[in-house]
């Protein structure tokens, strides 16, 4: 009987799936918004209203699982999960749902599993790879730096600081400025911890993961609706981020709905994304980075296939 695999991704702002088959052939990969992490960073909890979100995908994609005969998996948790006081109870259903295993990921398990999923297909060249998951609560930094795979999750994500930080409308001066104290601290804090990050700076080829970065790939080529060919591996500038990020931020939501290559449900944390990204480039002193739509789903499958 031929094997088939599936991958589940409960994240921060969206939860993901992705179905391949022993061969390593894709047979469908699927995201839904749901926004787990609404008001976690507030209240330790997740809500009420989140989790029925998130449970009603889940249901769905154990449908598809179905369609497509799924015979193992792995689903994984990550930040909201992670800080939530009920996340426990909330693996507990989710597995219900979905038949498969599923965990919370660690931190380091997270950016090792989203490391191993971009570089899939990579040749090394001259300047070490490097990878940048933007989330909606974490954001990992992961790079192998002689030989070892050295990895840091920042407590930034988009949903987290716009909760804490920016707001979700128009963005004020005083809500950038606090915003990009509470980015500019955790990155302190990440390149303190690791102090081997900084044998990446001016010296990185940096891949861009998950819903920012692909978000403004898909409004840098102008798509009205999503073309993985044309947003992965594409290369964009740091000047075409904070191009993007100064055009938002004089917009509502509602507004930023209406540009080619906005997700519906990212409208009102983009901006938070692009500070974060922004800034991290300017940490490690680059003027590019490539978007890839592979990341810790690919890495998930990469690992169930080995086993």
């Amino acid at each position: 009987m031929t094997e088939v695999f599936c991958a589940i991704d409960c994240g921060s702002n969206s939860t993901r799936l992705l179905i391949s088959d022993s061969s390593g052939q894709t047979l469908s990969r699927e995201m839904r918004i749901t926004r787990l992490s609404q008001g976690v960073d507030a209240n330790k909890t997740l809500q009420q209203e989140a989790l029925q979100r998130s449970y009603d995908v889940l249901s769905e994609y154990r449908s598809l699982m179905d369609s497509h005969g799924v015979t193992s998996g792995l689903l994984v948790a990550t930040s909201a999960v992670r800080d939530a006081s009920n996340g426990a109870a909330f693996l507990e259903r989710a597995q219900e749902i979905v038949g498969v295993d599923a965990r919370i990921l660690s931190g380091k398990e997270e950016a090792t599993y989203s490391f191993n999923g971009a570089a899939t297909g990579l040749t090394p060249g001259e300047e070490p790879i490097a990878i940048l998951d933007i989330g909606g609560g974490s954001t990992e930094l992961a790079s192998i730096i002689d030989g070892n795979l050295e990895s840091f999750s920042m407590q930034l994500g988009c949903v987290r600081v716009t909760e804490r930080a920016m707001g979700r409308g128009v963005v004020s001066q005083e809500s950038q400025n606090a915003a990009q104290k509470m980015i500019s601290e955790e990155i302190n804090r990440a390149f303190s911890s690791v102090p081997a990050f900084e044998k990446l700076v001016g010296n990185v080829q940096l891949f861009g993961l998950a819903g920012t970065v692909a978000t403004l790939a898909q409004m840098d080529v102008g798509l009205n609706e999503y073309d993985r060919e044309a947003v992965h591996h594409r290369v964009l500038t740091r000047e075409v981020a904070k191009h993007w990020f100064e055009v938002l931020k004089a917009m509502t939501p509602q507004e930023r709905l209406g540009l080619a290559g906005m997700v519906p449900g990212r409208e009102d944390v983009m901006t938070s994304g692009l500070l974060i990204l922004v800034s991290v480039m300017e940490r490690l002193g680059i003027n590019q980075l490539i978007s890839s739509e592979n990341d810790i789903l690919d890495g998930i499958v990469k690992s169930l296939l080995r086993a």
